[in-house]
């Protein structure tokens, strides 16, 4: 039995055929551009294949409830033309199959519990750090929605003392995706990340503030794992300057057997980036009855 899987990204859409097990059999990549353009090809890459069921991971703002008369709906995206646009709807107009949908991280977060490193746990936190920052998060071994889903990127931060960068985020500044967000290590140092490799100082003032979002996350959620993953932590010395400043912060106030050892409970994703897109396989298996797979 064939999956479709859906990374719905705000740059590109990722579509891939796979199996249950994770196994990619295919792979393409359509740029976003206006839906009228992107939506066909999607279909298009799809119609042809005999796949039992679609998941969909989508950038959002997404509406994520079932009982909602927007679900699947992308909704207040700053994304030119995808502004409160049926995703979902469209999808299930011209591919006659069963549909998982959820946010994109939280794809992200379901491939890593599913097949990744972090198998099995239940209770879990991803926070992909790139273009923006994003959050999925799982509890007993369920995806967390509430009213919307998670937007823990935007937890307010204290700025580092040597920090006088005001934050780039249009609706917060001085947030997290305001303050260590891709774009924002570029404005602050006034040069993409990827070229600050060897200076110290801007890893350092990153960790600070990825530190203080993975402690409110210890401290409000209590996650038995951290997986980072995003553009930004393909810079490999930031986990041990965030598992050593997580430390000093927590100050000895938990003390637990995952606090106990920092280098297996703040990690790094472990599915060579397709963790979304196996995330989505996922999603599109817990599409079908049980008694189907």
């Amino acid at each position: 039995m064939e999956f479709g899987a859906l990374e719905a990204g705000g740059t590109k859409m990722v579509c891939a055929i796979g199996k249950e097990d994770g196994t990619i059999l295919d792979q393409t990549s359509i740029p976003t551009t206006v839906p009228e353009e992107t939506i066909p090809k999607i279909i298009e890459y799809f119609r042809d294949k005999e796949i039992a069921a679609l998941g969909v991971a989508s950038f959002g703002p997404v509406d994520p409830d079932p009982t909602s008369a927007t679900y699947g709906y992308i909704t207040s995206t700053p994304k030119p033309g995808w502004t409160h646009y049926d995703l979902l709807g469209n999808l299930k107009a011209a591919l006659p199959v069963p549909m998982g949908f959820d946010t994109d991280v939280n794809g992200s977060l379901l491939g890593e519990v599913t097949y990744g490193s972090s198998k099995g746990v239940t209770d879990a936190v991803y926070i992909t750090v790139g273009t923006g920052i994003g959050m999925g998060i799982m509890s007993g071994g369920k995806l967390i929605h509430g009213m919307l889903h998670p937007e823990a990127g935007h937890y307010m931060m204290i700025r580092h003392p040597k920090d006088t960068f005001e934050g780039r985020c249009p609706f917060h500044k001085n947030c997290l995706e305001g303050m260590a967000s891709g774009p924002a290590i570029g404005d602050r140092w006034e040069k993409p990340a990827k070229e600050l490799a060897d200076n110290d100082e801007v890893w350092e003032i990153e960790a600070y503030y990825l530190a203080q979002a993975c402690m409110n996350l210890i401290l409000t959620l209590s996650p038995k794992k951290i997986i980072l993953g995003g553009g930004v932590m393909h810079q490999m010395k930031l986990f041990e300057l965030i598992r050593q400043k997580v430390t000093e912060n927590l100050n000895g106030y938990l003390q637990t057997r995952e606090l106990s050892h920092m280098d297996r409970y703040i990690v790094p994703a472990s599915l060579n980036d397709d963790q979304g897109i196996m995330g989505c396989i996922k999603l599109a298996v817990d599409a079908l009855e049980p008694a189907e797979v």
